[in-house]
């Protein structure tokens, strides 16, 4: 009798991509802060200068890569997935409204945190570098919104100007919807690249660890530890506000709105705050967030394209949070008394420039130029805080994600358009932290879609 054919050996490699990232956020901490220590010149120039930044570059490259087209492939789908134009403008309006009141009670703690604690007071400016510091200009309110417009929808999806690019793809989606079947053959090509978008998505989430590991050590390879020693006061207070306003602030909103569970939002979100931390940019994140909120947590495409990318764009919770700490903390430094009056101009300064911010590393300083000049405080000041600030930026960008993926979670909720079971399970799309949809999970997303109102 012949041999039956051998049954292939099971995996042996049952770590989850989110424990290996982590693994490699942690070993790459302690590479950093051991070459920074040792400061040996040939793992400075050739590792941490060259390696490192190469691969970690590439990989940041590599989600920015994906962006555009998983927004506009999705962002369609799921236009056509909703198929009732009143709908679209309801679930905009939500997410929208959503996303400027949650910047606005983000910085209103922040400051409230800041009054309470006193970072600066008895701060020296002396021997602080200030040639390192951008200006911008406080950008009119009316132009913010003329802006959103595209010129040149080409140049928009060039120029990664993803308001423009949600505007344009939203207008196309809406005319689609309105020629009817003549349609069809555009909405099934849609759907097919959204679904090819999502396996090349796959891909680049498989090296993500050794992603993760470069951009770490980098970080903590060039900065050191020793750099929070200076604005201690300032680092603690800022990391207190944003944990304040992720894990309780927020899952008090999603808890309240919802009746969802905090406790199961947090474990599902983890994938997408681990990348945010890395990355440090909301915008290189979206495809992490999309797939948690869709596939783990069962928000329908139909509102997770569009409320995701929005949110990404002008949902910068930390970034406002950052402003208003920041302010504070210099205003104390040179001891100026900003006042009621101030600080409500702050808030309203920071929600402005929320909307207008790109989600990319580092530019939340150049607008909080903006915040300082409209109360009078000297934007040379800010070269206090530029040396901790990537570091702070990595934080900061884990709450303005996690503050997306609580909008969208509330506005699928209130419409209907998300699978409470699929949110309760902890196995669906994979709870350990991998973040390869499950089959039938995505088949019940796809069948959402199609039926929907």
């Amino acid at each position: 009798m012949a041999d039956s054919p051998a049954k292939p050996e099971a995996s042996t490699d049952t770590m989850s991509l989110t424990t290996k990232i982590m693994l490699g956020m942690i070993a790459g901490l302690i590479f950093g802060v051991i070459a920074n220590r040792i400061n040996v010149p040939f793992i400075n120039d050739y590792l941490v200068d060259g390696l490192f930044h190469m691969i970690g570059t590439a990989f940041v490259n590599a989600l920015k890569m994906l962006v555009v087209p998983l927004v506009v492939f999705s962002l369609l789908t799921g236009v056509f997935g909703i198929s009732d134009v009143r709908l679209l403008g309801r679930v905009g309006g939500k997410a929208f409204g959503l996303y400027i009141l949650t910047t606005a009670v983000a910085i209103a703690v922040a400051i409230a945190i800041a009054l309470l604690i006193g970072p600066g007071v008895g701060f020296t400016m002396e021997g602080v570098d200030t040639s390192a510091v951008q200006t911008a200009d406080a950008p009119s309110v009316w132009m913010v919104f003329a802006n959103i417009v595209p010129t040149n929808p080409v140049a928009a999806l060039a120029n990664t100007e993803m308001l423009q690019i949600i505007f344009y793809v939203i207008v196309v989606g809406i005319a689609g919807l309105m020629l009817g079947e003549a349609s069809a053959p555009f909405v099934k090509a849609c759907e097919y690249m959204n679904d090819l978008m999502m396996k090349v998505v796959e891909i680049v989430m498989a090296f993500a660890p050794i992603g993760v590991f470069c951009l770490i050590a980098r970080v903590f390879a060039q900065q050191g530890i020793e750099l929070f020693v200076p604005v201690m006061a300032y680092v603690v207070t800022l990391t207190g506000a944003l944990l304040l306003h992720l894990f309780v602030t927020l899952m008090i909103l999603l808890k309240v709105m919802t009746g969802l569970s905090p406790t199961q939002f947090i474990r599902k979100i983890r994938p997408a705050q681990v990348f945010a931390f890395s990355t440090a940019s909301s915008n290189a994140t979206i495809p992490v967030t999309y797939r948690c909120v869709t596939s783990r947590m069962g928000v329908d495409n139909s509102v997770a394209s569009f409320s995701i990318p929005l949110g990404a764009t002008i949902n910068m919770d930390g970034t406002a949070i950052m402003q208003g700490v920041a302010t504070v903390f210099l205003a104390n430094v040179y001891g100026v008394d900003l006042g009621l009056s101030g600080y409500i101009t702050v808030i309203a300064m920071a929600v402005l420039a929320s909307i207008g911010t790109a989600g990319v590393p580092g530019v939340g300083l150049v607008m909080l130029t903006m915040v300082l000049t409209q109360v009078g405080l000297p934007i040379e000041g800010i070269a206090l805080i530029l040396g901790v600030d990537r570091l702070m930026d990595m934080i900061r960008t884990a709450v303005n994600i996690t503050g997306d993926a609580v909008v969208t979670v509330i506005v699928g909720k209130s419409e209907g358009k998300i699978d409470v079971g699929v949110y309760n399970d902890p196995e669906a799309g994979d709870a350990e932290g991998n973040l390869e949809i499950d089959p039938e999970a995505e088949q019940h997303l796809a069948a959402i879609a199609r039926h929907s109102d």
